[in-house]
């Protein structure tokens, strides 16, 4: 049996039970596909990040607990997060990750982490009648990410709110973020939730990944580079956005809520 440093971290947020939780396992060398899932499923977060040194900086995974997902920005933030923490980077060190969508950096700016993502691009869709009840929205307007993701967007905030989707209905369509423009008097640009049961992940309390999308997405619909969001799951969690040419800057905070070693 070997040991693994385990952290359990909340992302996207600085205090503890808020944001989104992932799971960072350090390790030093690699370990079987099958036993990452595991680990994962074991975990039962919407992610665990794997991280693992390698030559030209460090290779990170992603698994929920039923399959490795191509890019998880709370993942990657907490990882990032808990290498600085450890002192495996310093603090003015940037964190490189090799990973199955590229290359992706992150550096930090006092409290502050920044994550530099792909910006997806959208085309307008007609919303599946079968998605809209699985979801009990009435849509505004409905675009699909390059990465599969449904947009949907909503006519406020209470109708955001208030959603209660039909998670065995909703399973069979790919991930899907409902959004709204915040009230005039908001500190927030937009708003979101994030759903993702055929990943094995209901809801998603804040989600980096659907905001490559909804930040330029919103950025054309607001005609602003720079946006402050709220993911409004349970836990909620705070990103600030900018658009950066064909990247999304993701900035969010974090902190670790257990440490320990996993035995496997």
């Amino acid at each position: 049996m070997s040991k693994i440093p385990f952290f359990q971290v909340d992302a996207f947020t600085d205090i503890p039970f808020k944001g989104n939780p992932a799971a960072v396992c350090l390790l030093e060398s690699a370990i079987p596909d099958e036993l990452m899932q595991q680990v994962a499923a074991e975990n039962n977060l919407a992610e665990t990040a794997f991280v693992l040194r390698v030559d030209n900086g460090f290779s990170l995974r992603w698994f929920t607990p039923t399959v490795e997902i191509q890019l998880c920005g709370h993942g990657t933030l907490a990882s990032a997060h808990v290498l600085w923490q450890q002192g495996i980077l310093a603090s003015d060190e940037r964190a490189e990750f090799l990973t199955l969508s590229g290359l992706l950096t992150v550096t930090k700016s006092e409290s502050w982490i920044q994550l530099n993502f792909p910006k997806y691009s959208f085309s307008p869709i007609v919303v599946d009648r079968e998605m809209t009840k699985a979801l009990g929205v009435s849509p505004v307007r409905a675009v699909c990410a390059d990465d599969g993701r449904y947009l949907i967007e909503l006519g406020d905030t209470t109708e955001l709110v208030a959603a209660s989707p039909d998670f065995a209905m909703l399973k069979n369509f790919p991930s899907v973020a409902i959004t709204c423009k915040a009230e005039q008097d908001s500190p927030y640009d937009f708003i979101s939730r994030s759903f993702a049961p055929s990943h094995g992940v209901n809801e998603d309390p804040v989600t980096g990944s659907s905001h490559c999308a909804l930040a330029p997405y919103w950025s054309v619909t607001l005609n602003k580079t720079e946006m402050v969001a709220f993911q409004a799951s349970q836990r909620g969690g705070t990103l600030k956005l900018k658009i950066a040419g064909d990247r999304v800057l993701i900035e969010g905070k974090a902190i670790t809520v257990i440490e320990g070693m996993l035995n496997v």
